[in-house]
């Protein structure tokens, strides 16, 4: 926890992805404004008074009242010392109360869905940390079953799923888009929005996993034959709202020095913040994804980027992909500082690593390594096999062995 470094900490997140469990670990005291009827009452007469408890206090989905955040500034500023409160929020305010940044007050920590390694599911043989700091991957062999790994992209890494059937997550994920559709992004900014088209732009957005699809493809494919069309304008705003509430993450592209006269393209590549979403949009179930192997693709794809973002962020990295005018693209790149960075492809289907391994060799030839730095390591993420280095210095790594 951060609460040494500053007076408060903001833990955000979807919803659902454990940040009261987290917070409550070490909090002392606790106000819960999301469902406490006399605290929001409270907060219309006198502000300040949720502020006042034990320490460190938790304020649980402090957005629901926005002027909290001046509060906890203020209060941060007149009391001694650090960790006074803990904020969780599943959503950026409509008025964007944090625009006062609260730099030196408040630090923000991100909390995402569980990892494959935080559930279980991996054996962490193969350390993402250690990968960049070019240590060579070496695990035994691991049998990720696809039938397995269809179940779990469907159920996803939400904590409150741990030990119930599968079948129950997937209609427990599927209560979750409903709530967005019909509660969820008007709860941010009370804009009344027709339910059905946000579902199927989520749908829209699911078809489009993993992809750079535009966002006038996007609304093109909401409109569908019988539907009235989509703006651009529209599209733009149904995105922002479901980037404030924190179930889409887009993936940015990587801005590198090249010496080929190859030219970066600028798109964001298409994610939710975990593919079960995109799973429950499409009222997809496990058996979906064994017939059609494209989206178990770009499923699985998701599910690896989700679990690197996880490791990544533990080390102040963050992860990009990178695509260029030729058509060359390689699906994760690990910046993780000044001249250290990592790239990956991820394929379903161990046949495939060597075509991979080719993007990667001709990727890194196009990299102007003088400026940027060698990386620290290439790796192709499969879903099953043994860990270990190639003669060409590439990484095979079975996503159950990947860990932090």
């Amino acid at each position: 926890m951060r609460l040494g470094a500053a007076g408060a900490v903001l833990i955000e997140g979807a919803r659902a992805c454990g940040k009261t469990a987290a917070a409550r670990r070490r909090a002392a005291s606790e106000v819960l404004l999301d469902v406490d009827q006399s605290a929001q009452g409270m907060i219309a007469v006198d502000p300040a008074l949720i502020l006042d408890g034990a320490t460190p206090r938790l304020i649980d989905e402090w957005q629901t009242a926005p002027v909290i955040w001046d509060h906890v500034r203020r209060a941060v500023d007149e009391r001694a010392g650090k960790g006074h409160f803990i904020l969780t929020g599943s959503a950026v305010p409509a008025d964007d109360s944090t625009r006062h940044s609260g730099a030196g007050r408040i630090v923000r920590l991100r909390l995402r869905p569980m990892s494959l390694f935080e559930l279980g599911h991996s054996t962490g043989q193969v350390s993402f940390k250690e990968l960049l700091s070019s240590v060579p991957a070496r695990a035994s062999v691991t049998d990720m079953p696809v039938r397995r790994l269809s179940e779990l992209i469907s159920v996803g890494g939400w904590p409150g799923h741990i030990g119930i059937p599968s079948m129950d997550a997937i209609q427990m994920n599927r209560s979750y888009v409903d709530d967005i559709c019909r509660a969820d992004l008007r709860a941010i900014d009370g804009v009344l929005r027709d339910p059905d088209r946000i579902r199927r732009f989520l749908r829209s957005l699911a078809r489009n996993v993993a992809t750079c699809a535009s966002l006038a493809t996007i609304a093109s494919d909401v409109a569908g034959p019988d539907q009235s069309p989509m703006t651009g304008h529209t599209a733009r705003d149904y995105l922002s709202a479901l980037e404030r509430l924190m179930v889409v993450e887009d993936q940015p592209p990587w801005a590198v020095h090249l010496r080929s006269k190859s030219r970066l393209r600028q798109s964001q590549k298409r994610h939710f913040v975990d593919p079960s979403i995109a799973m429950a949009a499409l009222d997809a179930e496990p058996e979906h994804l064994l017939k059609d192997f494209e989206l178990f693709g770009f499923l699985f794809e998701s599910l690896v980027i989700r679990d690197l973002r996880v490791y990544a962020q533990a080390m102040g990295a963050r992860v990009c992909h990178y695509r260029d005018n030729t058509g060359l693209e390689v699906d994760a790149v690990v910046e993780a500082g000044p001249d250290r960075w990592a790239a990956f492809e991820i394929k379903l289907g161990f046949g495939r690593i060597d075509e991979a391994a080719n993007s990667l060799l001709k990727f890194v030839d196009r990299v102007d390594t003088s400026r940027c730095g060698k990386p620290a390591a290439l790796g192709v993420i499969v879903e099953r096999g043994y860990g270990y280095r190639r003669l060409d210095g590439i990484n095979v790594i079975p996503i159950g062995t990947l860990g932090p």
